[in-house]
């Protein structure tokens, strides 16, 4: 597994990368955004780890422009953990979110525990169905909603199978976050609320006579079983 470390301090860039090499994985690091989207364009890497504040664009930008065509696992670094920030971070599609001061370790341990995770159709299986109306093909992974194919982002697609695989079960939005982001942060419930707002959109545009995703105040979102 190869890592690429994106950050313009560079005590910070060689203190992980030692720690990463430690572990058995082989790493990169640049100081500039625009440098980074060129060596990930170039393929080759499993994941990111990415400080917010780049000399050239923030670290956002880099993510954003990032997630247009490419789904590599990104960490955030940064010297700010406000509640929004961490927000704004994983709704542009980060994976996870660390702030400075940190344990090498620990950043380590998250890589892994991403990477271990960054396979959803071996977690949550390749034919998983909650009935007829949903087909996963965890392979290509994609969800068809009555025969239609649903255009999802990463996370969508990971919200919606976690649901089909328990068609009943009420999950609350901590063990949605656990599951999807790895992070069961009460602060970040408001990631589960906008991703199932926006998942509840693409579904009625196939079917609006139809809400397939039952929310239940206080407890958190279930597939209805048909």
């Amino acid at each position: 597994m190869r890592i690429l470390i994106v950050d313009d301090e560079p005590a910070i860039s060689d203190t992980l990368a030692y720690a990463l090499q430690a572990e058995g994985f082989a790493s990169d690091c640049c100081t500039l955004g625009a440098e980074a989207l060129a060596l990930l364009d170039a393929g080759g890497h499993d994941l990111v780890v990415l400080d917010v504040g780049l000399p050239d664009i923030s670290g956002f930008d880099v993510c954003r422009l990032l997630r247009r065509n490419s789904d590599v696992p990104v960490i955030f670094l940064t010297a700010r953990s406000d509640e929004v920030d961490r927000i704004v971070g994983l709704e542009l599609g980060a994976d996870d979110y660390v702030a400075k001061p940190f344990s090498p370790r620990e950043v380590v341990s998250r890589v892994r525990a991403i990477l271990r995770r960054s396979r959803p159709e071996l977690r949550n299986g390749a034919g998983a169905t909650a009935s007829a109306r949903f087909t996963v093909d965890g392979e290509g992974l994609r969800v068809a909603y009555h025969g239609v194919w649903l255009n999802l982002t990463r996370y969508e697609y990971l919200l919606l199978t976690l649901l089909l695989a328990r068609p009943g079960r009420i999950l609350s939005r901590g063990q949605i976050m656990e599951n999807v982001w790895q992070d069961s942060g009460e602060s970040l419930e408001r990631t589960v609320d906008t991703h199932v707002k926006t998942l509840r959109g693409k579904l009625r545009a196939v079917r609006a006579d139809e809400e397939p995703i039952l929310t239940h105040r206080g407890l958190g979102y279930s597939i209805a079983p048909r």
